[in-house]
């Protein structure tokens, strides 16, 4: 895979460095960049063998996600045709703004097939209102997203961080903690609930007028990688509609439409 990412890159950048508009400063730079490219595809050097097995282990590491990120991107941008980045090419018109914790395990392909251009995500410890309150009020308030979705996950560890001693933390790390607000010993997963309940709060207090005037919903949920509320392993549990948290009543409201308030059910 790596020769053929390599032979694709090598090719486009031909194309450019004999195009009569690029000049000899930019043609040199793009040889810089070809040949930097085959370096990290070619694998580890045997310069490195004297390296320190830590550092070595580091470099092959960071070698191998950068090659698995480019030859993925590779496959991806091969693989798609041009009208479907020219149609937000201009413009970005999402229909949600989704908060997501920044764990590895949590991300939008996980809930939706094509998130291109639909999710305006939001990442961060603990998917908080507080630590991205700008970010999220740009998708509420300027991007005019009617859906604000709020997903907490199994196994959260700023869940965890949050209900334990953290006062030996890093500051900058101990500050984003600080606002979540949950009980210390609280077992994770209800730890979880809780906090995506209280995010939910907030964010209906901070876009009253927007849930007034039927313009928004807001919703929480809770992606299950584990299997932790035994429906099913990688599902995405519905767990909170404009504060309602009683499952059957969930159901009702998602069955009937009945997500915004004063909008009749579709």
């Amino acid at each position: 895979m790596a020769a053929l990412f390599l032979t694709v890159t090598l090719r486009h950048f031909r194309s450019r460095l004999f195009h009569p508009l690029v000049s000899g400063r930019h043609m040199h730079k793009f040889h810089l960049l070809a040949a930097a490219t085959a370096i990290l595809l070619a694998g580890p050097s045997q310069a490195n063998d004297a390296h320190a097995p830590a550092a070595a282990d580091t470099a092959s590491q960071v070698r191998g996600v950068v090659s698995t990120i480019l030859q993925s991107n590779a496959r991806f941008s091969k693989a798609t045709p041009s009208r479907h980045f020219q149609k937000f090419a201009e413009r970005q018109t999402p229909r949600a703004t989704v908060v997501t914790c920044a764990d590895s395990r949590v991300h939008e392909n996980d809930f939706h097939l094509s998130p291109d251009n639909d999710l305006f995500m939001v990442r961060n410890i603990g998917n908080q209102m507080a630590t991205a309150e700008g970010s999220v009020e740009y998708g509420v308030r300027h991007l005019h997203t009617p859906l604000l979705l709020i997903i907490g996950h199994a196994a959260c560890g700023a869940i965890k961080a949050a209900s334990g001693d953290y006062s030996g933390i890093e500051p900058p790390i101990r500050k984003e903690l600080d606002t979540i607000q949950i009980p210390k010993g609280i077992d994770v997963t209800d730890g979880v609930l809780l906090n995506v309940n209280r995010q939910v709060d907030a964010a209906m207090q901070k876009f009253t007028p927007e849930i007034g005037a039927g313009k928004l919903a807001v919703i929480g949920a809770f992606y299950d990688f584990r299997n932790d509320l035994k429906a099913g392993y990688g599902k995405l549990l519905v767990t909170n509609v404009k504060g309602e948290t009683d499952p059957a009543s969930i159901q009702a409201m998602l069955r009937q439409g009945k997500l915004l308030k004063g909008v009749a059910p579709y």
